[in-house]
């Protein structure tokens, strides 16, 4: 992986202020990150020698204390990455610089849920994207729903893909060539929101999801939690649910059994007796009020608030993210939930912000690709 180069303990970071907060003067970056200016001097210095960071030809630019500087900032073409998300049907990519500003996007259907069929369509996507790409691409990264091992680059287990203990990561990078690390998708999407999204300035955040799955991304004390077994946050497996539904996992009354867009769906569905309706169809009897529908949203929304209320409680966020496909349809159970977080929230905790925040499934792959920057953005020493 093309890493920065790391010439003292400052210098992450100082790049990692620039990446995020950038263009800064370096009277700024001393500001924020507590270092003096001949450390942060110290810490520029190589990074701007390997290219990594630029000065601002502009000299109308101040610092927040008046004086003209030339404020520091990522150089965006120093690297290129491909964020990849698979789901059960298809497959989904970015290619980014390093800034995260979206380049090309590309994807391709799955043949099949098997390992061979996504990984033929994560090289399809990924061929498309590093085709208009004028630079090489430095590194690749994978986001999927389940256990995941990232240090490892394993998959565990995923019941989205009736996977289990597949090394992923070292399947793409022999078959594309190219560096390629492995996360979990909800962990991905909170790496995009520290980095560059409603965690900048927060001292820990979850990330709790709806959509095809329901997940939860916690950042707490400087790091994404991974959790000591690769599990950490797994929100749409707590037992809040009815006992008598199902989850995909195989137990009964989880979150997801009650909240996830396909339990929503079945629910509606037997409901009314109508097993072909879509989606979109649910959410517009809901919004017409149909009754069973409302039922099963509020239903949706009780169990993920209590959920949510755990969370909170448990480990004391400063703000809740509030994110996935299904937050576009946030109003149909938004008064349950939040009975729901008012009643089973302790003390203060019930004034912790949640911040809504949808997304498409090329968010979700730029999530991963936001790993591989922050990946870069670790350094590596130098000589190494």
């Amino acid at each position: 992986m093309n890493r920065i180069p790391v010439t003292s303990p400052a210098s992450v970071a100082v790049f990692r202020r620039i990446l995020t907060h950038g263009p800064l003067a370096r009277v700024d970056i001393s500001r924020d990150t507590g270092l003096s200016a001949a450390a942060v001097t110290k810490a520029v210095t190589p990074l701007l020698a390997a290219g990594f960071v630029i000065e601002s030809p502009d000299p109308r630019a101040t610092s927040t204390v008046g004086r003209p500087v030339s404020p520091l900032a990522v150089a965006p073409d120093r690297a290129h990455v491909i964020g990849i998300k698979v789901t059960a049907d298809r497959t989904y990519g970015v290619r980014t610089d390093l800034g995260a500003t979206v380049r090309a996007r590309a994807d391709e259907e799955n043949a099949g849920s098997s390992v061979g069929a996504v990984l033929a369509a994560v090289v399809r996507v990924v061929d498309r994207l590093r085709a208009g790409a004028e630079d090489a691409v430095s590194g690749i990264g994978v986001a999927l729903s389940g256990d995941v091992d990232r240090a490892g680059g394993q998959v565990r287990e995923s019941a989205l893909l009736g996977w289990q203990g597949v090394p992923f990561a070292q399947l793409v990078q022999e078959a594309t060539g190219i560096p390629a690390l492995l996360d979990n998708d909800v962990r991905a999407l909170t790496t995009t929101e520290l980095l560059f999204g409603a965690g900048r300035d927060a001292e820990s955040f979850a990330v709790v999801t709806i959509g095809t799955g329901t997940g939860c991304g916690l950042y707490l004390n400087g790091r994404v939690v991974q959790g000591a077994f690769g599990v950490a946050g797994e929100i749409g497996h707590l037992p809040f649910a009815p006992t008598h539904l199902r989850c995909r996992c195989g137990r009964h009354g989880c979150v997801e059994a009650a909240a996830s867009t396909a339990a929503m769906l079945s629910l509606v569905r037997e409901g009314r007796a109508q097993p072909d309706l879509s989606i979109g169809d649910v959410f517009a009897l809901a919004h017409a009020g149909d009754p069973v529908a409302r039922g099963v949203f509020a239903q949706a929304g009780r169990v993920i608030g209590t959920a949510l209320a755990a969370v909170v409680n448990l480990t004391g966020p400063e703000l809740v993210v509030f994110a996935g496909e299904n937050v576009t349809e946030y109003g149909l159970y938004e008064e349950h939930l939040r009975a729901a977080f008012a009643e089973y929230t302790f003390g203060a905790a019930g004034d912790c912000p949640i911040v809504l925040r949808p997304h498409t499934f090329e968010d979700w792959a730029l999530g991963a690709a936001a790993c591989v920057i922050e990946d870069i953005a670790s350094g590596v020493a130098a000589g190494g």
